[in-house]
Order: structure tokens, then sequence, then C-alpha cells
């Protein structure tokens, strides 16, 4: 039953005045999207969708870079590895931040950090300047995304948690398809050294969204919480109630947590993530953070390849048919999301993987068994891996940050993030290496089918059921 908003302006004292802090974590769990939530979807998002552009803008435009630089094909692949190791670094560093200090201060540094070398490798002027660039580029793009998942995750009411930041995430996808068509457009409109350098520029615009969101973006009220910082969390928790009247929403009566919990949470200990309590979680979530970005990170970079080299067609038509995966992916993506606070987690990890797995030995199938090698056949069967993982991609990130409480909350989707970056580093080299053998393509399909029967089976096992319910609720 929802009451007046006269009422709500009251409920915390009258409901759970021994408990403030649990009263606030409460409040926070009822109240719907509001305008409130689409300016944190907002600032946050600007930093999400340039830092997947900011990932794959290099590998967009590598052979101008190349040709401007004077260095050989030979250097490619250390320069591309040079970002994903700075991303490791990056997530360790701001997963600590993000705790010692909070959400808001690592999401600030590390998107003016990304952006400001975003500015630097634009003016590179030879491969090593650009590699040391893009190393350090890296720390920033590594800790971006995980800091603002759970960050956002902590904004969001538990009824629609999964639907909303689902969304949120696809501005992610949102990047790839922007640095893509972007990438083309300049490459066809400009020199190619004006070209690559003026998308770098372009790529520095975090430097100012960073200095938006150290002026309007809130802390988190659970991490505030966390601190003890009660005022102000009950701060930005009245600012939320006050967007949700101002919207005609009607909130419901605050219900205190069922059992006492510890409302104030213990000081971060960072090895907690492999104590008895978390580390079968832990280390099943990896799992599924490594096993979705392996195949991800091998066929998005190997695509067009894999269409020109052996499908024979030519790189326009490749680059197209690798762009319209994109759209389908996020034509996936709002669906799942749509859906996920309803047929749940753990339906939408299964359909990600079962939709890849099946990509995978039906390429297997047709190439080792069938011996097709048509292009059709090829796209088909990427395609159908591509959707897959893409729809799992985003999902752990919003999962892994429900399955752990405040206190390392974003430590925890920073460190399983690094198993992303992980793979892919390992993806492209491992897929390379197996396109240069005859049956190369054949192995690189069976070697997805196996990570991701891997991945699934994990799932499926250890997987946990977190649709509808609270944050403090699934952290244990």
């Amino acid at each position: 039953m929802s009451i007046q908003p006269t009422a709500a302006r009251t409920a915390p004292e009258a409901v759970d005045g021994h408990d403030t802090a649990g009263a606030l974590l409460a409040r926070v769990d009822r109240i719907p999207l509001t305008r409130f939530h689409l300016r944190i979807a907002g600032l946050l998002g600007v930093g999400t969708f340039f830092d997947s552009f900011d990932a794959l803008l290099l590998s967009v435009v590598l052979s101008a870079v190349l040709a401007t630089l004077g260095a050989p094909l030979s250097v490619a692949g250390a320069l591309i590895a040079a970002g994903y190791v700075g991303q490791i670094i990056g997530a360790l560093v701001f997963g600590v931040v993000s705790e010692r200090v909070g959400r808001k201060a690592a999401f600030v540094a590390a998107s003016a950090l990304f952006g400001l070398l975003s500015l630097c490798a634009a003016v590179a002027w030879n491969v090593e300047s650009m590699m040391a660039f893009r190393f350090v580029q890296g720390m920033g793009l590594g800790a971006e995304v995980p800091v603002a998942a759970a960050m956002f995750n902590e904004f969001v009411g538990a009824r629609a948690r999964g639907r909303i930041v689902l969304a949120y995430e696809s501005l992610f996808l949102w990047g790839v398809l922007g640095a893509t068509l972007l990438g083309a457009a300049f490459l066809a409109a400009f020199p190619p050294e004006t070209a690559w350098r003026s998308l770098f520029v372009l790529a520095g615009v975090p430097v100012l969204t960073a200095l938006w969101a150290w002026f309007r973006l809130p802390e988190s009220p659970r991490h505030l919480v966390h601190r003890g910082a009660l005022d102000r969390a009950r701060s930005v928790v009245e600012e939320m109630e006050a967007s949700a009247r101002d919207g005609g929403h009607a909130l419901e009566p605050v219900v205190p947590p069922a059992t006492a919990r510890p409302v104030v949470e213990p000081r971060t200990r960072f090895g907690e993530l492999f104590s008895p309590a978390y580390r079968a979680r832990t280390a099943a979530l990896w799992c599924v953070w490594f096993t979705t970005f392996l195949p991800l990170g091998g066929f998005t970079t190997w695509m067009p390849t894999l269409l020109m080299r052996v499908g024979g067609l030519p790189p326009a038509r490749a680059s197209l048919l690798t762009g319209g995966i994109v759209v389908g992916n996020l034509a996936v993506l709002y669906l799942t999301a749509w859906s996920l606070d309803r047929l749940g987690r753990r339906f939408w990890f299964a359909a990600g993987y079962g939709l890849a797995l099946f990509g995978s030995v039906g390429g297997a199938v047709a190439l080792g068994v069938l011996g097709q090698e048509r292009w059709d056949v090829l796209f088909a069967a990427g395609a159908l891996v591509l959707l897959g993982v893409n729809i799992n991609a985003p999902l752990i990130y919003l999962y892994t940050a429900e399955l752990y409480p405040t206190r390392m909350r974003a430590w925890a989707t920073m460190t399983g993030s690094t198993m992303r970056n992980l793979a892919s580093v390992v993806a492209p080299i491992t897929i390379g290496l197996l396109l240069g053998a005859r049956t190369g393509v054949l192995w690189s399909f069976v070697l997805s089918a196996a990570v991701l029967l891997t991945g699934l089976a994990v799932v499926l096992r250890y997987g946990v059921e977190t649709k509808q319910r609270s944050l403090e609720e699934l952290a244990r």
C-alpha cells in the first residue's frame, strides 16, 4: 500500500528511530526511478560511454597511427596490450581509493586521468610515447566502468535494479558503436594523421565531465552509511525522495530490516574476498568474468579478419557487418534489461552462454565436419558468439556489485574486472596464434566452446539469484 507524499517525510523518524542507518537504506530501496537517477546515470554514463570509446579507438585507427609514427605492424600487439596492462593496475589502485576515500573521488579521478591521457595520446610523436600514454590512460579506463557500475547500483532500489542498471550499462556498447562509426567517418573525411589525432582529442571529453561530476555528483548513500556519515547520507536520500515526490510518486512506508544487522560496517579488509564466507562466490564470479571476456575479446578483435581472410569479403563490407553485430547486441541487451527483474540473472547468464555456445559449436561443426568456409557461415557463427557474450558482459558488472557488502562492493567489482582485462590481453594473442595455423579458425571456435561451457557450468552450479532482493540481504 502506498502513502501520500506528506507522510513520506515523517516515515523515517516514526519507523526506525533506534536504527537510523538501517532506515536510510530501506528508504533508498523504496524510491522508484526518478529524475535524480537519470542525472546520476547521465554523469556516470558519459564516462562509461567514453571508456569503451577510448578503449576501442586505438584498434579502429591502428593502421593510421602506425603509419604516422613510422612503426611496423609487429609492435601493434604490444601497443594494444599496454593499455590493458594499465587497466589491470588501475582497477586495483582505484579499487582501494573507492573504498578508502569514496566512489565519487575514484570516478572523478579515473575519468580525468583517461580523458587527459587521451589528449596526450593525440600529440604522441613516436610509438614509444604512444605506448606510455596508453599504459597510463589504461589505469583510468580500467577503473571508470567498474566503479561507476558499483556506485549506480547503490542508488537504485531492489525491485527494478536489474532493468535500470543494465539499461545504463548499454552505454558501454554505444561507446563501441560510436568508436567504430566515428572512426570510419573521420578516416574517410580527413587525412589519416589528422583523423586519428582529432579522434583522440574528442575522446578527451571526460576531462570536462570529471569537473562536472566533482560539483554535481553526490556520494553514494550506502558508502556514506558504511563510513558512518549519516547526516550526509540522509541529505542524499532526502534529495532522492524529493525528486520522487516532484515526479508524482507516492512513496511506500519504510519497512525496517527483518533482522538486526550491523549498520556501520567494519573497515574494508581487501583480503576478505578470499575469506571462507566469500571465496566460493569470488572464484565463481572471476570464472564468469574470464569466460565471458575471452571469447568476447577474441571475436571482437578478429571478426573482420575472419570475414576477409577466410570468407573473402572486402574490408568495407566486413567492417559494416561487424558494426551490424553491435546494433544487434544493443537490441538483445534492451530485451534482457526489460525482462531481467522477472526472469532473473541466472536465466539470462545461462541464455547468454547458451547462445554463444551454440554459435561456437555451430562454427566448429561447419568448418571441421561440413567443410564450410563461406563468409555467411562464419558471420552467423561469430555473430551468435558475440550476441551471447554481450548479454553476459554488462550483466556481470551488475551481478558482481550485488553479491558483496558495501565495504567491499567497489573493490570486488574492480578486482573482478581485472579478469576482463586479463582475458582481453590473452584472447587476441591466442586467437591470433591459432589463426596462423591451417585449421586455426576451427580451433578458435573449439576453444571458445570449451571456455563457454565452463562458464555455463559454473553459473548453473554456483550462481545466486539476486532479482528484487536488497543489496544488504544479498551481502549476507
